[in-house]
């Protein structure tokens, strides 16, 4: 998620909070608490939401690291010093 995009989903939910604290006050009685309540919930579930979202996206960019990793390991020549070198050869080398 671009910064950008970043600022203006949190914002947004942010500005809902505002908005419904502002409205709970303006608003007398009982339909300005459930407005307050509905809205201020509202913002809290968006930013849980948006959390929640961040964190898959950095397990999808983590997995995406490490299969690049593995493919660049797949088709990396052997180094002769390696694990499986060692037993190529018919009788195993004495490790240094």
């Amino acid at each position: 998620m671009a910064r950008r995009d970043r600022i203006r989903a949190y914002g947004s939910a942010v500005g809902l909070a505002v908005l419904g604290g502002l409205l709970g006050f303006v608003i007398p009685g009982l339909v300005g608490q459930i407005v307050r309540l509905s809205l201020i919930t509202l913002a809290m579930g968006a930013v849980l939401l948006l959390v929640f979202y961040e964190i898959g996206l950095s397990e999808d960019k983590e997995r995406a690291r490490e299969e690049e990793e593995r493919r660049k390991d797949e088709h990396a020549p052997e180094h002769p010093d390696s694990e499986r070198s060692r037993w190529t050869s018919g009788r195993p080398r004495r490790p240094d």
